[in-house]
């Protein structure tokens, strides 16, 4: 037993170490920020070249907010010339199709029970797209989610980043319903942290982006390379993260690119999106996970960093934490019913809980804190009070992901889509 005690300590303090560097990335984004500022003030605005692009949106009885997201593409501080949206409506029962219409969208209705999710009706797209009106016509698309809202320089930022040869490349992700509960509180402060400590540092240091799901996007090119969008597993948008990092090229970041994302606000809508997530993860590591971490050795001509940073993002940590966790639990119920024997063990136990809670508790919460600090600006109609309170439930949020991991490696998942019902303008967002 004093062996299993000592091989989770050391489980958990190789865990801490592999991740210690996201820690560094905050001294990244501080630093290079104000080295930025320096420069900005003394270089010239350099012209940009205008592209086309299209907004490629994949809704499924979207009709409550498809509308709104819309209008925030029509309202585009950019020339309306060189701007499509483009709706898959994807298995719709209800006026999705029509709605976007009326918003100005062009609509290809799909219908296809076998082939389910997001990949295959991106994959559809670009073949009708390539079809109609030629492979080469748009240079590159922007993937939207239908419920997603578009601040009205996203596309002119965009295009200042797409212009310095990034043919991949993610945005800022904000939410429209941070302050409804503790569980859309949970997501949004994640995907701020993603955008301002995770990408924006990987940016600064010359590394790879990694694409989250949405406001991401793709040169026309690399569409025909790749023989349109051959991604689908259960996270699409990780899978063509890891290929096309394995493929040796880097994702940029827009910084200055804001879309506002609604967030789940049940629990059981946020355990069956987050079940999708982690059983996506699995399949990466199973279908790409020797490749990945290969190229940390072999890709010494690219970005091997770039390798091991996304093998980090998708290794099974939390499965490895929930495996620690029940084992140590048993070991003390163990202890507990033996204790007159083992006082020791007892007491080794409860000292590795403690600091295994205490140390994922803490550095959640710093993470959190600190991404509610420099972000608070963005983060829009939340109370002072809220802030505070949800930067201490955003650690247990996270917490709620152990089970979660542990179901998912039994539990058969198919792709569902989440209903979304926040049907607010962007005035009424901000």
């Amino acid at each position: 037993m004093d062996f299993i005690v000592k091989m989770n300590t050391l489980i958990i303090t190789m865990i801490s170490v592999l991740y210690v560097y996201q820690m560094f990335y905050i001294a990244v984004v501080f630093i290079g920020e104000w080295v930025q500022k320096r420069r900005e003030k003394k270089q010239p605005d350099i012209p940009v070249k205008q592209h086309r692009f299209a907004a490629i949106i994949s809704a499924r009885n979207e009709s409550n907010v498809i509308g709104q997201l819309l209008d925030t593409i029509r309202a585009q501080k950019y020339p309306a010339e060189l701007l499509d949206a483009i709706v898959i409506a994807d298995n719709c029962t209800d006026d999705t199709a029509q709605v976007a219409r009326e918003h100005g969208a062009i609509v290809y209705e799909r219908f296809n029970k076998e082939k389910v999710g997001k990949g295959f009706a991106l994959n559809y797209a670009f073949h009708h797209i390539a079809e109609d009106y030629g492979d080469s016509y748009y240079d590159a698309y922007v993937i939207i989610d239908a419920d997603n809202l578009l601040d009205e320089n996203y596309f002119a930022e965009m295009n200042k980043t797409f212009c310095k040869g990034y043919r991949i490349m993610t945005s800022y992700r904000n939410s429209k319903n941070f302050a409804s509960n503790w569980i859309s509180a949970g997501y949004s402060l994640w995907f701020l942290r993603e955008a301002k400590f995770l990408n924006n540092a990987r940016m600064m240091l010359g590394t790879s982006c990694a694409v989250s799901g949405t406001g991401f996007l793709v040169s026309s090119e690399i569409i025909r390379e790749r023989g349109g969008w051959n991604y689908h597993l259960l996270t699409e948008d990780i899978e063509f993260t890891v290929d096309t990092v394995i493929r040796g090229e880097n994702i940029g970041y827009c910084a200055g690119a804001m879309l506002y994302d609604e967030q789940p606000t049940t629990f059981q809508q946020s355990w069956t999106q987050r079940m999708r997530w982690a059983k996506g993860f699995y399949q990466i590591v199973a279908n790409y996970g020797g490749r990945l971490s290969g190229g940390i050795v072999k890709n010494r001509r690219k970005n091997p960093f770039a390798c091991f940073d996304l093998t980090m993002t998708v290794m099974p940590a939390m499965l490895i934490t929930v495996f620690i966790l029940i084992s140590d639990l048993v070991l003390l119920l163990m202890a507990a019913f033996g204790s007159m024997y083992m006082p020791h063990l007892l007491q080794n136990m409860l000292g590795s809980l403690v600091f295994w809670l205490g140390g994922y508790y803490s550095s959640l919460f710093f993470m959190g804190a600190v991404t509610m600090i420099t972000e608070r600006k963005k983060i829009r109609n939340c109370p002072w009070w809220k802030r505070i309170l949800y930067t201490f439930t955003f650690p247990f949020f996270q917490l709620t992901y152990l089970p979660i991991a542990l179901a998912a490696l039994f539990k058969k998942v198919e792709w569902k889509p989440i209903r979304h019902e926040v049907a607010k303008s962007l005035d009424e967002v901000r």
